[in-house]
């Protein structure tokens, strides 16, 4: 089932049927609990028939609260490359293809909620920076215990041209304001999502698709629960946390991001995530 966060308030969506939770439950306490899918299943039988569905649709929020958004790098043998590739000028290529053999990976902070934004908003490009592009990426939430609930769709905005330039500016690149992007919604399944699932990226520009690229969560190096795992040690989140897999697509040296720009990131059983460059 699909749980979307909504100006109208939370709503299960389930074979194609919306209804709404009654009890007033907010965000962060409806979500973090690691029972989320029984939860969700019990919520369901009191749950008000929504009709109107096209009113819905236009009220729908990033599916966060008070979490952080963290996110992982070099998880793709894809992404390793064009780390390497774009920072062979500064000497720190050797880093990126260091970091995907390690045992440890690389988790950084993404951003806080103010920074991100949901599902048909707008995200920003930094004006310092000349090459940005879009990282489509799964996106886990995990409870405060570390168990993975549910799922969602990521959009690590980045600025290759700053990290690019010195590694040690990962967080310039990266962190800034709508730098992130979350949605359309929580995907809660019973079980674990395939590893078979495809993650798709299309940009289009003035109409007309300019990029378009696919990869499935199988060609990832790492598991999520490892990834999750790292995270967990020595960091404690009270209302859980978002963590961004990593990406397997990943644009030419020869394309940035501009202004207008549409960007639909697609995830098998999730949905599609679609935003605009501000």
């Amino acid at each position: 089932m699909h749980l979307y966060k909504s100006s109208i308030g939370s709503v299960i969506v389930r074979n194609h049927e919306h209804r709404k939770i009654k009890d007033g439950s907010d965000w962060d306490s409806l979500i973090n609990r690691d029972d989320l899918h029984k939860t969700l299943e019990n919520k369901w039988e009191s749950a008000q028939i929504l009709t109107d569905t096209e009113c819905f649709s236009d009220s729908v929020l990033a599916p966060i609260g008070t979490q952080e958004v963290w996110a992982s790098g070099v998880t793709y043998f894809s992404s390793r490359l064009a780390r390497m590739e774009e920072s062979q000028d500064s000497g720190g290529g050797d880093f990126y293809s260091r970091v995907y053999q390690a045992a440890r990976p690389e988790i950084f902070l993404k951003a806080t909620p103010s920074r991100v934004v949901g599902h048909k908003q707008s995200f920003r490009i930094r004006e310092d920076s000349d090459w940005d592009v879009p990282e489509p990426e799964l996106t886990l939430y995990a409870t405060t215990s570390g168990k993975i609930v549910a799922y969602t769709i990521g959009n690590d905005v980045s600025s290759r041209s700053i990290e690019g330039e010195n590694p040690l500016y990962l967080p310039q690149a990266k962190t800034y304001d709508k730098c992130a992007c979350l949605g359309p919604c929580l995907y809660v399944p019973e079980e674990p999502i395939s590893s078979d699932s495809e993650i798709s990226l299309s940009i289009k520009r003035a109409d007309k698709e300019v990029y378009f690229g696919s990869t499935r969560l199988s060609e990832m190096k790492r598991t999520l629960e490892e990834l999750v795992g790292y995270l967990f040690r020595e960091t404690s989140f009270e209302q859980g946390v978002f963590l961004m897999t990593g990406t397997g697509v990943v644009p030419g040296n020869d394309f940035t991001l501009q202004k207008g720009d549409i960007v639909s990131i697609t995830i098998d059983s999730i949905g599609t995530l679609v935003n605009s460059v501000e």
